[in-house]
């Protein structure tokens, strides 16, 4: 196998903090059943006298409350998903309410097959720290039973000699609040609808009736009235309306309670294109011209089926946004944006193939048309494809990009090309060898021979690297700027 750079000149420190899966980390999902079947489940707990239901219940509180910081708010919440289908004629206590919720109910552990694939960013948040401290986010990639995938986060501080602090992990863990009626941008969701070849008189007509933001429910009542004009046929009207609503619920936003920790946030699949998972999301702290913040983050939708690349933003980890990534451009896995515009323009760096990686220019973070080929792999560790392991790190020598690449075994080992800051589509320098690769402590795990990582930052005037160990352990890789520059710029590229 092919040695990694840290065996000799880059010194490379690998930290002794650990981040494991945790299989006690357990959300509450909605149990679905058929109508007959729910009929026949509720109409036997509404037979129950009410001292039986109240036994029940307090029970059921008293195995679970423990597990769960909000679970009477849970089962009101799946009781109200299953009274649609189920027939409750009377009036009912809040107890038999809870006790219905709890049959349509079950736990989930979100990292029961494995935990990986870390992004770091600074904090939103840098109040109160000492001077030389940072406050960072992890995020992270948990798969549970079925092999879905959902967004974990961690949060923690780097002193000033880049000591890992990480904060202390709740026991607890739940999905965020979806937002019912979330605010849609006309242009935008008229852009992806002519890429999908519906824009028609009939989605003219619906948005002529729309202001240039509208609800979903604004844009429910307008199709309802819209699709009523006779002179649209049923094959159009039934196309288009579906669509529209696809793309409606693609897009949508979530919310976390202000008092819900960090370490108790997960972003877990809402929509049917991501039922399957949402895959490696690589957050970016992106700063536009005029100084505002936002943090982006790229993933992959998974239905079972077919892929969707989509896009995350939030300004502070509570409230997300949940929007399509949308363009010729967006082809495949593995996208990571720019921490701000170059030329005026965003930039992404992507792989269209699933083999080479590309550059992507754009002048609507959301659309994505032009893709140009940055390089092919090129040393024995990476022949069997290459791609980035994060958004690109500004330095006053170019933009440091990590990359993955896969060699003999298919393992992946980590690497590093060193971008033009003018013009990032040009290569400077290329490590010939990799900077991590796996060592005999990290070959074992769900997917064996694997180091990997979303996206790293720079502090103390070193790299600071997670990076997941064989989709089940995540640790810290150190390495001081100075050692990397030297190795890359003074080697034939």
């Amino acid at each position: 196998m092919q040695k990694s750079l840290n065996e000799n000149i880059l010194n490379i420190r690998r930290r002794p903090e650990k981040m494991n899966q945790d299989y006690t980390r357990v959300i509450i999902k909605y149990h679905s059943q058929n109508k007959k079947r729910a009929n026949h489940i509720v109409q036997r707990i509404l037979e129950l006298s009410e001292k039986r239901v109240n036994e029940l219940i307090k029970e059921i509180l008293k195995d679970f409350s423990g597990r769960h910081k909000n679970l009477e708010k849970m089962f009101i919440k799946h009781y109200n998903k299953v009274s649609d289908l189920a027939t409750i004629k009377s009036k009912i206590s809040n107890n038999r309410k809870y006790l219905i919720g709890s049959y349509f109910s079950h736990e989930y552990s979100i990292e029961a097959a494995a935990f990986f694939n870390p992004s770091i960013v600074i904090h939103p948040d840098q109040k109160g720290l000492l001077k030389g401290h940072v406050r960072i986010i992890l995020s992270f990639r948990a798969t549970g039973e079925g092999h879905v995938s959902s967004v974990e986060f961690r949060s923690g501080i780097l002193d000033d000699e880049n000591n890992i602090l990480l904060d202390p992990i709740s026991r607890y863990v739940e999905p965020p609040d979806v937002i019912e009626n979330p605010l849609y941008d006309k242009h935008t969701f008229r852009l992806k609808l002519k890429e999908m070849g519906c824009n028609n008189e009939l989605s003219a007509g619906i948005f002529s009736r729309l202001g240039n933001e509208f609800t979903l429910q604004q844009l429910k009542k307008v199709i309802k009235f819209t699709s009523g004009e006779v002179y649209f046929s049923h094959l159009v009207v039934e196309r288009t309306i579906k669509n529209i609503l696809w793309l409606a619920k693609s897009n949508y936003e979530v919310e976390f309670q202000k008092n819900v920790n960090v370490s108790e946030r997960v972003l877990f699949p809402v929509t049917e294109n991501e039922k399957n998972g949402i895959e490696d999301a690589r957050f970016v702290r992106f700063i536009d011209n005029d100084g505002t913040i936002t943090y982006y983050a790229t993933f992959t939708a998974y239905n079972g089926y077919t892929i969707l690349p989509q896009l995350i933003e939030t300004k502070d980890f509570l409230k997300f946004k949940i929007i399509t990534l949308n363009g010729d451009a967006v082809q495949n896995k593995g996208m990571a944006l720019f921490p701000r515009k170059v030329n005026g323009k965003y930039m992404m760096i992507s792989r269209q193939d699933g083999e080479n990686m590309y550059i992507m220019t754009s002048d609507n973070v959301h659309f994505w048309q032009e893709a140009k080929l940055l390089r092919r792999p090129l040393a024995t560790w990476e022949f069997v494809q290459i791609g980035n392991c994060g958004s690109p790190i500004e330095t006053e020598k170019g933009w440091i990009l990590l990359t993955h690449g896969v060699g003999p075994m298919r393992e992946y080992s980590i690497g590093v090309d060193l971008l033009d800051l003018k013009d990032p589509s040009f290569i400077i320098a290329s490590t010939k060898q990799p900077l991590l690769t796996p060592n005999d402590q990290e070959r074992e795990g769900y997917v064996p021979n694997v180091v990997y990582t979303c996206g790293a930052l720079i502090h103390n005037k070193e790299l600071v690297i997670p990076y997941a160990m064989s989709d089940s352990t995540s640790g810290f890789a150190l390495i001081s700027l100075k050692n990397l520059f030297s190795v890359l710029l003074n080697q034939k590229k």
